[in-house]
């Protein structure tokens, strides 16, 4: 099967809100082995909404469309849909039921009016919403659409979500018959040229069953190895061969073969070498720590981060010597060292990383320009401590280089706790 996703709304178009159903749903039919071949964007206009609906159900063999079942006059999805397949909307006792219940948990009665989000299209099966309002429904769109399926839900992302993992994915799991892989692989310290120069000779040699695909973001590139099948043993043969012949030309920079982010490998690392860590920042603002800190279980493993934005804090909270300062300039390896020392010495910690740099967009010289970075690592060892520091140049506005600032410090975490065979990819 093949499906095609409709999100329907004016506030996408205009840009008022990100798009993050499409995601979620391209995701979820993917673990059933259901592909998704297009997305579309559609207004709050019955005539576009029809227009669409029709144009993906001639190509596609499930449309799942969100949006526009509300209760408001902009919503008009549902009427679009009864009016296409030339069916009746009917009230459905379970629907209502609900709708009931909703409103006297929270001591109200049923409005009259709202009494319409229990209405479904006849002979479709309804996709029940445990946590709002509209009505969910899987419409079998008979011989004149060939058997295909037209599914539609409310555009709330909570909402939608409930209804893809309790009722549309176990519909369809059923009657799915392919077997879909993806497997991300996670890389940090690379570009995407320089990564798809290293694996060439595997992209060359691609099974025909697998495709490989390249997702640039903010702070780097991933991989995701996706393959199709009608055999679960063959598929996953087939994808773990071609993840681990790219770990053989490109494992130096991957991280992590599966969902997990740097910082929860970081995470796991430290946890397995019991370890802790703390943090000293000046450029990254506390994104180091609030990254750290989002993965669950943190608490065994981050000890405390301070944010030295100004050169007093510098030598008050870590001493830094002023010398120093003086001398190199607070944006310098030896303050980035100082740094990371000093906070190691405060915490207790047994690995510090610091950063100092110039995220712009003013701020820069020649000989340290906007984008400049100063990583330090300081580590406990047995007689003592050690600590490094390096120097790394990255190109963007503030915020992109904030966000790459940070991901560069994990990275020398992570380079720095590989180094001790505290973890690999995973």
């Amino acid at each position: 099967m093949i499906a095609e996703i409709i999100s329907i709304g004016d506030e996408l178009l205009k840009g008022g809100k990100v798009n993050t159903n499409a995601a979620f749903i391209a995701s979820a039919l993917g673990g059933i082995g259901v592909p998704v071949a297009r997305i579309v964007t559609c207004a709050d206009e019955e005539g576009a909404i029809a227009g669409v609906f029709s144009e993906s159900l001639s190509r596609a063999d499930i449309v799942l469309a969100t949006g526009g079942l509300g209760p408001t006059r902009d919503d008009r999805t549902k009427k679009a849909a009864a009016e296409l397949f030339g069916k009746l909307l009917v009230e459905s006792d379970e629907a209502y039921r609900l709708l009931v219940a909703w409103f006297s948990g929270r001591g109200r009665p049923l409005p009259e009016t709202l009494r319409e989000q229990a209405m479904i299209i006849e002979g479709s099966v309804l996709v029940p919403n445990t946590i709002g309002t509209a009505s969910g429904m899987i419409v079998p769109c008979g011989e004149r659409s060939q058997q295909r399926y037209l599914v539609l839900m409310p555009g709330v992302p909570a909402e939608m979500e409930m209804m893809m993992l309790k009722t549309v994915i176990p519909f369809f799991s059923a009657r799915s018959s392919a077997v879909l892989l993806h497997t991300p692989v996670k890389t940090v310290g690379i570009g995407e040229t320089m990564l798809a120069g290293l694996i060439v000779e595997v992209e060359d040699a691609l099974p025909g069953g697998t495709k490989l695909a390249y997702l640039p973001h903010t702070a780097g590139v991933d991989l995701v190895v996706t393959t199709t099948g009608c055999e679960s043993e063959a598929v996953r043969h087939e994808n773990r061969a071609v993840v681990d012949a790219i770990l053989l030309k490109a494992g130096h920079f991957v991280y992590a073969t599966g969902d997990a982010t740097l910082e929860e490998t970081v995470g796991r690392m430290l946890a397995g070498s019991s370890m802790r860590i703390a943090v000293a920042e000046s450029c990254t603002g506390g994104l180091i720590a609030s990254r750290l800190t989002d993965v669950p279980g943190s608490s065994a493993y981050f000890l405390q981060g301070v944010v030295t934005y100004s050169n007093e804090s510098k030598m008050r909270l870590l001493g830094v010597s002023p010398a120093m300062i003086e001398q190199y300039g607070a944006v310098s390896e030896p303050v980035a060292e100082e740094m990371a020392r000093g906070c190691l010495l405060a915490s207790g910690a047994d690995i510090a990383v610091s950063t100092t740099g110039i995220a712009g967009p003013s701020g820069g010289s020649e000989k340290k320009p906007v984008g400049t970075v100063c990583i330090g690592i300081a580590r406990k060892v047995t007689d003592g401590e050690r600590a490094k520091a390096g120097t790394y140049r990255m190109y963007g506005t503030r915020l992109q280089n904030k966000l790459r600032f940070a991901e560069a410090a994990l990275r020398e975490v992570w380079k720095s706790l590989q180094e001790d065979g505290s973890g690999r990819p995973a």
